[in-house]
């Protein structure tokens, strides 16, 4: 919508939120862009907040940066310091032109190393990081990369001011790693920091991915972080969309390295967003959506590098007015099946609470679960990185008298179909596991939620390309 009348800008009531993904602002043409996309929606009138993640591959290393200090390996963590120190020197170095902004930018990216330095450096003589400390540190890339894209906006005329999600107002709890906003303090705090800014024209850019306790310290919100940075900032703004900005063309019918024919999908209820992205090993987050699918704030994701296309838009609408049973196929790797048996477990109460909890102790996440109406066998999928420690915290926990075996197998995939128009739909299952055994691939386990808008399966690793390229052709997910 162009926001002019007889050629004079008229300055809208509405707020839109932009996050710009890693890639996004990860090279000097990604800023160029951004700071274009930006310009483009200010001449349209719009009232603008950006969230910015950390450059790719920033956090994993700061991440190991904190191991590898909590091992004393002063070493590592100098080599970690430096491609951080590097990476965001060059890419300032290239982004900026205006002399006197890039070295503006330069020193306070110096800093910011500087202080993770010094931190490390202690954290590696006491062989100590504390979650807290960790949380700090794995803030900085978000915060790097904040203040380049302001430095940009700046040098384009743009006026702007970087800021932490603590300087934006997102209060959580002290679940350090994994924290929960405060929504009710969050919005109050948003209100009262970021209102005053959009008034003046000044646009927040905001590092994503933390936020802080009441008394002030520094916590991250986990997977989707900085997604779900966007997302909050939206709710307590009463913004009308999110746009999340991103290197591909919004969210596909498949992974098109898999299957050729794979395009865009033009909208997703909320539901189905949060069904793909419980399955999606990257991308969205389910709880992305938490603050704002009560409140109808649509969430578009697009492609930063191909403007052509206008990508997904979700939420808008109920999920069982489109026409198409099924949008997507998911194929998940890395994953690995876990399963326990044993004659004693049969008309026994708490087994599977015993089973799950060894192996919630243990710290496996169980993505699957599937049980024989025979009550002898109870199988799980896991991450695959976690499978030795869920072998030993079944065997040392419940084999015996109930569990009479554990066995696993490593090279497995699952394969999640998913579709709003499943629900209710007579013949859906028939159709996925004919047009797989039509391939000759063999499902080794079967699970659909309740909503019917998900059916997942279990298939040699091996096996599922050909079983997503298969069910794409059976429901023609390749036809507009």
């Amino acid at each position: 919508m162009d926001l002019r009348e007889g050629g004079k800008l008229i300055v809208s009531s509405k707020i839109l939120v932009y996050k710009f993904g890693e890639r996004c602002i990860a090279t000097a043409d990604g800023m160029e862009r951004v700071a274009g996309v930006v310009r483009d929606t200010l001449d349209r009138g719009y009232r603008l907040v950006v969230v910015v993640a950390a450059v790719e591959g920033v956090t994993d290393k700061l991440l190991s940066l904190c191991r590898e200090a909590e091992l004393g390996i002063e070493d590592k963590v100098e080599e970690y310091l430096e491609w951080i120190r590097e990476t965001h020197t060059k890419l300032a170095t290239q982004t900026l032109r205006n002399t006197e902004i890039r070295e503006a930018i330069l020193r306070m990216i110096a800093k910011i190393i500087g202080e993770v330095e010094s931190i490390s450096r202690t954290c590696s003589k006491l062989r100590e990081v504390t979650l807290k400390v960790r949380d700090y540190i794995a803030s900085t890339g978000e915060i790097l990369s904040a203040i380049i894209t302001s430095g940009k906006l700046t040098e384009e005329g743009i006026n702007s001011v970087a800021l932490t999600g603590l300087d934006a107002g997102i209060v959580t709890d002290a679940k350090f790693g994994d924290a929960n906003p405060l929504m009710e303090n969050t919005r109050f705090e948003v209100s009262k920091k970021l209102k005053p800014l959009l008034d003046r024209g000044i646009i927040p850019v905001v590092a994503g991915f933390s936020g802080a306790t009441i008394d002030g310290s520094i916590t991250t919100l986990g997977r989707g972080g900085a997604d779900y940075t966007a997302t909050i900032l939206a709710a307590c703004l009463d913004a009308d969309e999110v746009c999340l900005w991103t290197h591909v063309d919004g969210i596909m019918t498949a992974d098109p390295m898999i299957e050729s024919k794979a395009r865009t999908i033009d909208k997703l209820s909320y539901e189905e967003a949060i069904e793909l992205a419980r399955f999606s090993v990257k991308g969205l987050h389910p709880r992305v959506f938490d603050p704002i699918a009560s409140r109808g704030i649509p969430v578009r994701v697009r492609n930063l590098f191909n403007m052509m296309n206008k990508g997904t838009l979700i939420g808008m609408g109920k999920p069982e007015v489109d026409k198409r049973i099924v949008k997507t196929v998911v194929l998940i790797r890395d994953v690995a099946l876990i399963a326990v048996e044993g004659a004693g477990m049969v008309g026994l109460p708490g087994v599977a609470a015993k089973v799950f909890e060894a192996l919630g102790r243990a710290g496996v996440n169980i993505m699957m679960i599937s049980q024989s109406s025979s009550e002898a066998n109870i199988t799980m999928v896991i991450d695959r990185g976690s499978l030795d420690k869920g072998i030993a915290a079944l065997e040392s926990s419940v084999t015996g008298s109930l569990v009479s075996r554990v066995y696993y197998e490593p090279d497995i995939c699952v394969v999640s179909v998913i579709g709003a128009g499943m629900r209710g739909t007579p013949g859906v299952a028939a159709r996925v596991f004919k047009a797989v055994a039509s391939r000759g691939i063999n499902v080794r386990m079967i699970a659909q939620g309740s909503s019917e808008y998900n059916i997942s399966f279990v298939v040699k690793e091996e096996d599922g390309e050909e079983a997503v390229r298969a069910i794409h052709d059976e429901f023609k997910l390749y036809e507009d």
